[in-house]
């Protein structure tokens, strides 16, 4: 299971470039940096999600003075020959994007996972401890998916309550409801409701698998015996539809749910302290790192497979020891690292790609 073969059209700074990575191995992509090695890291999790871990604006794949951008991937899930094909086009207001898994429009997210589970290693990786709940309820939201891909039509379920009934609240212009309208209101609340329940039990049961292979990977990585704690965090106290009612009137003022999983966060402590404002970033960094082996084995011990690993410029910003500490703990399997400088003497890559010579 792997990636075969990728082609990008358009794509960032390449006009055309294809390239065959190792089914099993290290493929190295060894360049001075502005050459594009990120972007065609960016390429393969966009195949893999539907979204860039660089952007929120999908134009800004797009090449300069392109309407139009592509990327192609072919995957073998064991024996079966799976391709995935992403368009980017510019239009006058926003970019559209078109996915097609073996030429038919995936349902969710869940059919790219399914395709291609992935973990993702990048400098700015660490904002899942540092940074605000929306890094870590991405984080674990996209690995539910990848751990299970059925739970993705909870999560697409979800996503489409959510957004009609902040589209209903939006509608009422901060007015109290007619009798139509509550009524209206009351259905999708309770949908909302019932759907809450199922994601949150989907969450909380992975962070309880999720707990202990983080621990065993961050005290490796860090040396320690100390801790980390890992607990999902509500927004709303005993019930979601007492929370909602309570909430109700800011919510109409708002034009949008102020409470629910979209709002939940996991909270993460080390040495009972919170990782995110009393850690140092060298600890901060280690429990970054730990998440995603944790998380990358987790689909191993589920599913069977092993997911594409994604290390962009990851050894830049570890020192010697925390580097040879990563390098021992990698999983074996097909891997894709992109360096501007030498590599740990402990890695082996099977290629080495310059793309100075591409882009030339």
């Amino acid at each position: 299971m792997g990636l075969h073969e990728l082609t990008l059209r358009n794509f960032r700074l390449f006009n055309e470039f294809t390239f065959k990575p190792d089914p099993g191995a290290v493929t190295v992509f060894l360049s001075p940096n502005g050459t594009g090695k990120t972007s065609v890291l960016e390429a393969v999790s966009a195949l893999a999600t539907a979204s860039s871990f660089r952007t929120n604006s999908a134009s800004d794949m797009i090449r300069n003075n392109e309407t139009t951008a592509e990327v192609h991937g072919v995957m073998f899930q064991r024996e079966r020959r799976v391709q995935v094909d992403l368009t980017l086009t510019r239009g006058i207001r926003n970019t559209t994007k078109r996915m097609l898994v073996n030429g038919q429009r995936p349902v969710s997210r869940a059919d790219l996972a399914e395709a291609l589970p992935l973990t993702v290693f990048t400098p700015e990786g660490v904002d899942v401890v540092r940074g605000g709940p929306e890094h870590r309820r991405t984080f674990i939201t996209n690995l539910l998916t990848d751990v299970e891909p059925l739970t993705g039509e909870i999560v697409e379920r979800f996503h489409r309550v959510l957004s009609q009934r902040n589209a209903l609240l939006r509608a009422l212009d901060g007015v109290r409801p007619s009798t139509n309208q509550q009524a209206e209101l009351d259905l999708w609340t309770s949908d909302f409701c019932d759907v809450s329940e199922l994601l949150v039990a989907q969450r909380e049961s992975l962070i309880s698998q999720l707990a202990p292979l983080i621990n065993s990977f961050y005290r490796e990585l860090a040396q320690t015996s100390s801790d980390v704690g890992v607990s999902y965090e509500r927004s709303w106290p005993e019930h979601l539809l007492d929370a909602l009612t309570t909430s109700f009137n800011d919510d109409r003022v708002r034009g949008y749910t102020t409470v629910g999983p979209h709002r939940d966060d996991i909270v993460l402590t080390l040495k009972a302290r919170d990782a995110r404002r009393q850690a140092s970033q060298g600890e901060q960094r280690s429990l970054a790192l730990a998440l995603r082996l944790a998380g990358h084995e987790l689909v191993h011990q589920r599913r069977g497979v092993d997911p594409l690993l994604l290390l962009d410029d990851v050894f830049s910003e570890l020192d010697p020891l925390r580097s040879n500490r990563l390098l021992a703990l990698l999983p074996t399997g097909q891997t894709l690292v992109t360096t501007a400088s030498p590599l740990p003497s402990a890695m082996t890559p099977a290629a080495v790609i310059d793309l100075t010579r591409v882009l030339s």
